[in-house]
């Protein structure tokens, strides 16, 4: 009986020192860090705000990058470990080869541990920048973050097949998917809103503007003036340095400008295609284009689901000291 008072003063009195978080301990919070590392947020924020200002891009290649994080193994940060020895890591897997913007994890990393050493994990890290990025022209964060998440320790190339949806992929596939990481159709379709920003290779999407069926055409779910203005950009066979915006004219931009192109035919990928060809994913693709005001909330709300997915908490996985290695 002693003994079990005495560890429960003990517990009590590490809380209040800030040493063990009793509360948020084994699950996700808002205020995770508030004593162990109250400055990680702002850290996070100042670091993205003056990287967005010279490269205002940032947002879509950080937002892509959580999204690759989360689908495989779940949002560990395993897709920020580079290869060791023969073990070929996530970001060396062909979807994941385009990905950028490690430099700046990096360098956020490196000033929240000058401050708080071995606190704050790179899954979290990556999660506050791409929300941060994603949210530089607005001024305010677009949603918020929970936090607490622990790093993996483990990144097989490998293990991208299959857990990353295709770029050619129909509705079936994207949908067994989706549920598969406990996201539902209306995840699906408000994740892929993302597109509004950023740009995609030609190799990506060039097998819709070239002999799709097998007679010179192009896929007929494409608009066909703009599948010549494609052909345009994108010559036959596909060049690995040429980009198209995904969301034509507003690439910049983050809005519900993206629902406006895929009625009009104009997604760039099979998968967006997809989007139309089933009843219920239509409806939301519909509305949230009719609405610019509910695709905010929309989001926000499905991006914390995906941000939750299989995440290490507790003891689980390691707080990486460079998230670049396991530690030592």
């Amino acid at each position: 009986m002693r003994a079990g008072y005495c560890i429960f003063i003990l517990l009590v009195s590490l809380t209040l020192l800030g040493i063990v978080d009793v509360c948020n301990a084994g699950k996700l919070s808002y205020k995770f860090y508030k004593r162990t590392c109250p400055r990680a947020e702002q850290i996070v924020k100042e670091i993205i705000q003056n990287r967005t200002q010279s490269n205002p891009s940032l947002g879509a290649r950080l937002i892509r990058m959580q999204f690759h994080d989360c689908f495989v193994r779940g949002c560990d940060a395993s897709v920020l470990l580079d290869t060791v020895n023969n073990s070929t890591a996530e970001k060396e897997a062909i979807p994941n080869s385009s990905l950028s913007g490690f430099d700046v994890i990096d360098d956020i990393k490196t000033a929240i541990e000058r401050v708080c050493p071995k606190v704050v994990s790179c899954a979290d890290i990556l999660a506050l920048a791409a929300r941060d990025a994603v949210s530089a022209p607005f001024s305010k964060p677009l949603w918020d973050v929970q936090l607490g998440r622990r790093d993996g320790m483990v990144s097989l190339a490998t293990e991208t097949n299959g857990n990353l949806p295709s770029p050619f992929a129909n509705f079936t596939s994207l949908i067994q998917l989706f549920n598969r990481k406990g996201l539902d159709v209306n995840d699906l379709v408000v994740l892929s809103g993302a597109h509004t920003i950023g740009v995609a290779h030609c190799a990506t999407f060039s097998s819709r503007l070239y002999n799709f069926t097998g007679k010179g055409d192009a896929d007929p779910s494409l608009d066909p003036t703009y599948a010549e203005a494609l052909r345009k950009q994108c010559p036959n066979p596909a060049s690995p340095t040429i980009t198209v915006e995904m969301d034509p004219t507003s690439s910049l931009s983050f809005d519900n400008h993206y629902y406006d192109i895929l009625l009009q035919k104009k997604g760039l990928f099979g998968s967006e295609a997809a989007l139309l060809t089933n009843r219920n994913s239509r409806k939301i693709v519909t509305r949230l284009q009719r609405s610019r005001s509910s695709f905010f909330p929309a989001f926000a709300k499905s991006v914390k689901k995906m941000g939750a997915i299989e995440v290490l908490t507790g003891n689980a996985g390691e707080v990486r000291q460079n998230c670049r290695v396991v530690n030592p």
